[in-house]
C-alpha cells in the first residue's frame, strides 16, 4: 500500500486561497477515481474537488469554514501498490501532521480500521445508512433544496426530485451520496401527525456565501450612514405599454418584466445626476464617478443573496436590458456565473417581487453609493381631482450614502424615476 496526498489545485487565474464550503468524504471513506472530495469558494464561485485516484481517506486537513491556501495538502488517501508514483514526498504533508502510526491530531476524528488490501472487495455502505453520519437538517414546506450544479445534474439524469430529497451537507445541502440514498432506499416515510414538544437546537456554521454576505453586509450598515427615500408610483401606463409589447414576443424581443424599464429609467435618471452613479473609497477620501452605469441586481439564490451585474446598461435598449438580466439571473441561480459577472456594479437594484411589502430600506451594496428597491405592485384607490380611480402602484424605496450624496439630490434622482415610470414613452425620447 501506499499514500496519495491531494493539494487544493489552483481555482483560478490569481487566487492563492480559497474557503473549505464542504466534505463529500470523511476518514475511512472509500473513494473512486473522480469522486467529489471537497468543494471550495472563491470570489462566489463554488468549485467541487474530485479524487485523481481510488482509495481509502486517512486524513483531512481542514474543517469546514476553513481558509486553505492553494497547493495545501487537504486529503490523504492509502492506495494499492507500492510504486514510487503513487505516494507523494514526506515533506509535502503538513507540518503539523504525525507519522501514520502515531495519534491523530484531536482535531481529527480517529481514523476507521485500515481497509483490506483489494479495495474493491469491501466497497463501502451509502453515506446516509451509516451510523456516524451528520444529522438531517429539514427544510421548510416549499423552500428550495440547496444544491451544487452537479447534484442539479445527477439528479435531473436520474429522474430525481430534489424536493423529496432530505439534505446531509452544511444547512441541509445535498450531496452526492444523498441522491445515491434516494436512489437505494427511496423517500423517507411521512411522520404521524400530533403536538410533540421539541427542544433539539441545531447549530449551523456560518460559512460561504453566507458568511460573505454577513460581512459585506456589516461593513456597509458600519461604515455608510444611510438615508432611505420611499416614494409612490404610479405604473398603471406602463403596464399597459409592457402588456402590449409582450403580445407578440421574439427571440430578439422576449417578454420584458417590469426591471428594464427601471434600468432604463435610471440610466436616464443618473445622466443627468452622475454623482449617484458611483463609488466612494472612505479610506482615501476619494468618490469615483463612473461613465459606465453597470447594475447590479440583487438575486436570491438556493445558497444566498449574490449580485450579478448588467454591465453598461447605457449601452443597451429595453430588451438588451431584458435579456442580459435573464441570463444572469439564471447563472446566478444554478451557480454558473463567473467572478467577472459577478462583479464591477455602481449602483444596485434590489426586489423581492411580490414579498415586497409596502416599503423597506435597502442596505447599499458598499462602496456604491446608492440603491433602488422595488416593493410589490398593488392596485388602490386614486384620486384623480373628480373621483378615485383604481389604479396600479408600487413603492420605490432608495437609500443613499448620506457621506456624499445629500437628501435634496437623492430626492431629486427619486422624483425623475418617478416621472419616467409614470410616463413610459419618455423612456423612448432622447430629452
Amino acid at each position: 500500500m501506499a499514500e496519495r496526498i491531494i493539494k487544493l489545485p489552483d481555482v483560478g487565474e490569481g487566487i492563492a486561497e480559497a474557503e473549505l464550503v464542504e466534505w463529500r468524504v470523511k476518514v475511512g471513506d472509500i473513494v473512486r477515481e473522480d469522486d467529489l472530495l471537497a468543494a471550495v469558494m472563491t470570489d462566489k464561485a463554488t468549485v467541487e474537488i474530485p479524487s485523481p485516484v481510488e482509495g481509502e481517506v486517512t486524513w483531512v486537513g481542514a474543517e469546514v469554514g476553513d481558509t486553505v491556501a492553494i497547493g495545501s495538502a487537504i486529503v490523504k488517501l492509502k492506495v494499492a501498490g507500492d510504486s514510487a508514483a503513487a505516494e507523494e514526498p514526506a515533506e509535502d504533508a503538513p507540518a503539523e501532521e504525525p507519522a501514520p502510526v502515531a495519534a491523530p491530531p484531536k482535531a481529527e476524528k480517529p481514523a476507521a480500521p485500515a481497509a483490506p488490501a483489494k479495495l474493491a472487495v469491501s466497497p463501502p455502505p451509502p453515506k446516509a445508512a451509516r451510523a456516524d453520519a451528520a444529522p438531517v437538517q429539514r427544510r421548510a414546506p416549499g423552500e428550495k433544496p440547496l444544491a451544487s450544479p452537479a447534484v442539479r445534474l445527477k439528479a435531473r439524469e436520474a429522474g430525481v426530485d430534489l424536493r423529496q430529497v432530505q439534505g446531509t451537507g452544511p444547512a441541509g445541502r445535498i450531496t452526492h451520496q444523498d441522491i445515491d440514498a434516494f436512489l437505494l432506499h427511496g423517500p423517507e416515510p411521512a411522520r404521524g401527525g400530533g403536538l410533540v414538544e421539541q427542544s433539539a437546537v441545531t447549530e449551523v456554521k456560518v460559512v460561504g456565501l453566507r458568511r460573505r454576505i454577513a460581512e459585506k453586509m456589516a461593513l456597509s450598515k458600519s461604515r455608510i450612514p444611510h438615508i432611505t427615500i420611499v416614494e409612490e408610483v404610479n405604473v398603471s401606463p406602463l403596464e399597459d405599454l409592457r402588456a402590449t409589447l409582450n403580445k407578440k414576443p421574439t427571440p430578439e424581443r422576449p417578454k420584458l418584466t417590469l426591471l428594464p424599464f427601471l434600468m432604463r429609467a435610471m440610466v436616464k435618471a443618473l445622466a443627468e445626476q452622475p454623482a449617484l452613479n458611483a463609488l466612494y473609497d472612505d479610506d482615501a477620501g476619494i468618490v469615483r464617478q463612473h461613465a459606465a452605469i453597470n447594475i447590479g441586481i440583487a438575486t436570491q439564490t438556493p445558497t444566498g443573496l449574490i449580485v450579478p451585474v448588467v454591465k453598461h446598461a447605457e449601452a443597451r435598449d429595453l430588451w438588451g436590458c431584458g435579456i442580459e438580466l435573464a441570463r444572469l439571473a439564471e447563472r446566478g441561480r444554478d451557480g454558473t456565473a463567473t467572478r467577472d459577472e459577478l462583479t464591477g456594479s455602481t449602483i444596485t437594484i434590489t426586489s423581492l417581487g411580490a414579498l415586497g411589502g409596502i416599503a423597506t430600506t435597502p442596505v447599499i451594496n458598499y462602496p456604491e453609493v446608492a440603491i433602488v428597491g422595488v416593493n410589490k405592485m398593488v392596485v388602490r384607490p386614486v384620486w384623480d381631482g373628480t373621483t378615485f380611480v383604481p389604479r396600479k402602484m408600487m413603492n420605490l424605496s432608495s437609500s443613499f450614502d448620506h457621506r456624499v450624496i445629500d437628501g435634496w439630490d437623492a430626492a431629486v434622482f427619486v422624483q425623475r424615476l418617478k416621472e419616467l415610470l409614470e410616463n413610459p414613452a419618455t423612456l423612448f425620447v432622447d430629452m
